[in-house]
């Protein structure tokens, strides 16, 4: 096949640079997963659910006459304390139980938010006009969605203060003890329960900021949630927990991924490449943990 993007080398700068803006904004998204797997040991499967929500503030804004760019603001806030009321009215009733106790009720939470959304906002697809404008590079080859560069400096933003937060304050050295050993930290006077109920506020939070982005950059309907939530746990099993650098890296890859994807197969074929590569992570894994027993015996 003779693909447009090899033609013109000028499209692989294009497709590179976006998927550089849209990585980061994913790997956002990731992060917020990561800490609460990595603390709680849950895989929370209506991640994308609480971006889809953050964004609905953000475009709730926006309907309001208020710059949905200040969603970067208040949807944290928001979605912070949902994600609390979320843990303290079902979260906290698996979070010690087995895995896939958990998958189910987050999925349960996935399915009822989707429903209240829809309920709420309507199923329209929707998007928050941000009207910043596109940045020209290469003698205008190259065009750059200002809100996109928006998207990605925020995004560093959010992500930098959360691995200063968790470095310096009172609660993040807490979430950094339990999640190293939870047992131990209880013993040495931890309350594990406001820091899982802080972590997962935490990630609600982040995800609030991914949503509100999202909604100024992308469009927005209640049941786009899934391939947030997809893409999130991909960057999270390559990185692995507690590696943020390399969820960054991981998502910046995803990104490229992504839009080359976009190019050589077309938009039609975008999401559905994004959860092959699943596919072929996952069966990477397993194969080389199979690989890894083996040698043990």
């Amino acid at each position: 096949m003779d693909f447009l993007i090899f033609k013109a080398p000028i499209l692989m700068v294009q497709a590179s640079m976006d998927g550089i803006l849209l990585g980061v904004l994913f790997a956002l998204v990731a992060y917020g997963m990561a800490l609460q797997w990595g603390v709680m040991n849950i895989i929370n499967i209506a991640q994308g659910e609480l971006v889809i929500m953050g964004g609905y503030i953000a475009y709730f804004m926006y309907t309001a006459g208020i710059p949905p760019a200040f969603g970067v603001i208040v949807s944290p806030i928001i979605m912070y304390f949902i994600g609390w009321s979320l843990y303290k009215t079902i979260i906290n009733r698996v979070v010690e139980r087995d895995m896939f106790i958990s998958i189910l009720a987050t999925f349960g939470i996935s399915i009822l938010t989707q429903q209240l959304m829809n309920f709420v906002f309507g199923a329209d697809v929707v998007v928050a006009q941000s009207n910043f404008g596109t940045t020209m590079l290469f003698d205008y080859s190259v065009t750059l969605p200002n809100a996109k560069i928006f998207s990605a400096l925020v995004s560093i933003v959010f992500a930098v203060a959360l691995v200063l937060y968790m470095k310096k304050s009172k609660l993040g050295r807490a979430i950094r003890a339990t999640s190293q050993n939870q047992r131990a930290a209880k013993i040495l006077g931890v309350d594990t329960e406001k820091v899982y109920a802080a972590t997962f506020g935490i990630n609600a939070a982040l995800c609030g900021v991914a949503g509100s982005l999202i909604a100024i950059t992308f469009t927005l309907h209640p049941y786009i949630g899934l391939p947030y939530t997809v893409r999130s746990f991909m960057i999270v099993i390559i990185a692995g927990l507690g590696n943020l650098p390399a969820v960054a890296l991981s998502g910046i890859g995803l990104g490229v991924f992504e839009e080359f994807a976009d190019y050589i197969l077309g938009t039609e074929f975008r999401i559905a490449a994004v959860f092959l590569l699943l596919v072929v992570i996952l069966v990477y894994r397993r194969f080389k943990l199979s690989r890894k027993r083996e040698y043990l015996k």
